[in-house]
């Protein structure tokens, strides 16, 4: 657990450097102030039928009904961030706090400066997020909590509309957030040697290869790999990216599964979600690689890659792609809400004179003429309560 120190006035530019020598995370709202359902109840009648009280007077809510946990994460932007948000029955359905997690560990990881920024408009930070969904939740979070702007992307109807009109009722972010469809046609990246659909309208996508670059390749991984569906499914960033455009990161809540049954094996907790927001050809694991495979062309187009990763053995084998495709700098990182763990996995391209090594709690140390290096963060975040999801 981290545990965070008082600072008395005048004492946060000291406490900021500690907190980054020592590899904590950014401050999340939500770390050491869980949601109080008892009083969020008494200020949203919309939310009271929804909270009941254990036996020890502990106010809880029901985590497998769905208009339970929609109405929670509702009155929590509402009452937290200012964010007016809403999503028809069925869609995928965000808690706040473990996608909060994922907007200040990118902050953090900006910080670092191990690549320049990229500032394309102005002092603004941009992000590109894959997959925004209808609840449009990162690009809502990163522009009301740090004034980032972001380009969401999605593939159906339902998302596309509904993430417009989570902009919409917030005119405050109108101007910081863009919904687009991915892959229409954008010309980054597409080429005679990488198309985006083939002639008979699926995804094309290039055959990796079979060289070891010796990080956690071994046998059994590779094993592992060569066993994995390719993606099959609609363009990712190539094609979505405008000509010109350039991004300090993008970031990825990807489908997970490969069947909406094997979605469903989690009986505690009901967050709705569609099969186009949660399964695809091959699972997380393709979908990412595909991920991958499109940063190797646009490399620099964006300063950082990132993705969201469900199983720890597809981190492992993911991470061995990027550095087959020339990633120069990986990192990962687990966080642990409660009792939800959630997997981080990010990258860059840069040509660094240098890299950066790192303790086991992820200090930075001296500078040192190499190549690649893998930067790992275990975070854990809060105690399991009886106010966080199960």
């Amino acid at each position: 657990m981290v545990v965070r120190v008082a600072v008395a006035d005048g004492g946060k530019e000291k406490e900021e450097e500690r907190r980054r020598a020592a590899g904590d995370p950014p401050p999340n709202r939500y770390a050491d102030n869980l949601p109080d359902f008892a009083q969020l109840a008494s200020l949203y009648p919309s939310f009271e039928p929804y909270v009941f009280y254990s036996r020890d007077g502990c106010p809880r809510i029901d985590w497998t009904d769905f208009n339970s946990t929609r109405e929670l994460t509702r009155v929590l932007l509402l009452h937290d961030l200012g964010v007016n948000w809403w999503i028809p029955d069925g869609q995928l359905c965000p808690t706040v706090p473990n996608k909060l997690n994922y907007i200040h560990w990118i902050e953090d990881l900006l910080a670092l400066d191990i690549v320049p920024a990229i500032r394309v408009e102005g002092d603004i930070t941009t992000g590109f997020d894959i997959g925004t969904g209808a609840n449009c939740i990162y690009p809502l979070l990163g522009s009301s909590v740090l004034g980032w702007k972001f380009v969401g992307s999605d593939i159906t109807d339902i998302a596309i509309e509904w993430a417009n009109k989570n902009v919409e009722s917030n005119p405050h972010l109108s101007n910081l957030i863009e919904i687009r469809w991915a892959g229409v046609g954008h010309g980054v990246g597409i080429s005679e040697n990488n198309p985006i659909l083939s002639s008979e309208g699926s995804v094309q996508l290039s055959n990796p290869g079979t060289e070891n670059v010796g990080f956690l390749a071994s046998s059994v991984l590779e094993t592992q790999l060569n066993a994995k569906k390719y993606y099959d499914g609609p363009p990712v960033l190539i094609g979505s990216v405008k000509d010109g455009e350039k991004f300090d990161f993008c970031m990825c809540n990807p489908p997970f599964f490969e069947t909406m049954e094997e979605a469903g094996l989690n009986p505690k907790t009901s967050c709705g979600g569609t099969p186009a927001e949660m399964v695809c050809s091959g699972g997380e694991h393709a979908f990412i690689k595909h991920i991958i495979e499109d940063s190797a062309t646009l490399k620099d187009i964006f300063r950082w890659y990132s993705s969201m990763v469900g199983r720890k053995l597809n981190l492992n084998i993911l991470v061995s792609e990027l550095w087959k495709v020339g990633a120069t700098v990986v990192k990962t990182t687990e966080f642990v809400q409660g009792r939800m763990k959630l997997l981080l996995l990010m990258s860059i391209y840069a040509l660094l004179p240098y890299s950066l090594s790192a303790t086991s709690r992820g200090t930075l140390g001296e500078r040192k003429i190499a190549r690649k290096i893998n930067l790992n963060f275990r975070v854990l975040v809060n105690q399991p309560s009886s106010n966080t999801q199960a």
